[in-house]
């Protein structure tokens, strides 16, 4: 199977098909690649798509973080001030190429923002306290 191999690629294999008619050679063997999803990973060509939940401290005042790639994991430095959706890319953690299996596509990380159930009333009043020390109204330009 050659690196870079994906679902709907055909792979040839000269004289390994069935016998030729009348004692000539055999012919081709075809295979075509259907590979399964993953439970993470997403390919789009070269390159690989996950999405990652981080908490609301974690996209707010920023971290590095681990991310799993296809071949292990990687750090990943999460900027302060990250929001739910965007994409961050990591560079040549994607598929290699099947054209060219010495390029690499990239891994793109798309940010879910994971809002934590408040149980308590302690939990509860931090975050109003944020909610007055931070009085950005998100909803001011739709009017």
């Amino acid at each position: 199977m050659p690196a870079g191999a994906m679902s709907g690629t055909r792979i040839r294999i000269p004289g390994k098909g069935d016998a030729g008619r009348l004692g000539g050679p055999a012919g081709d063997l075809y295979i075509a690649i259907s590979a399964g999803a993953h439970p993470f990973f997403e390919r789009k060509g070269d390159n690989i798509h996950c999405t990652l939940p981080l908490t609301v401290t974690e996209v707010a005042l920023g971290t590095k973080i681990q991310v799993p790639t296809i071949d292990g994991s990687a750090i990943v430095r999460i900027p302060p001030g990250t929001q739910p959706g965007q994409t961050l890319r990591i560079r040549g953690r994607g598929a290699p190429s099947l054209l060219n299996p010495e390029v690499r596509g990239d891994q793109y990380v798309e940010i879910k923002v994971v809002v934590p159930r408040v149980a308590d009333e302690r939990s509860k009043e931090i975050l109003r306290e944020l909610g007055r020390l931070n009085p950005d109204n998100p909803r001011r330009q739709l009017w």
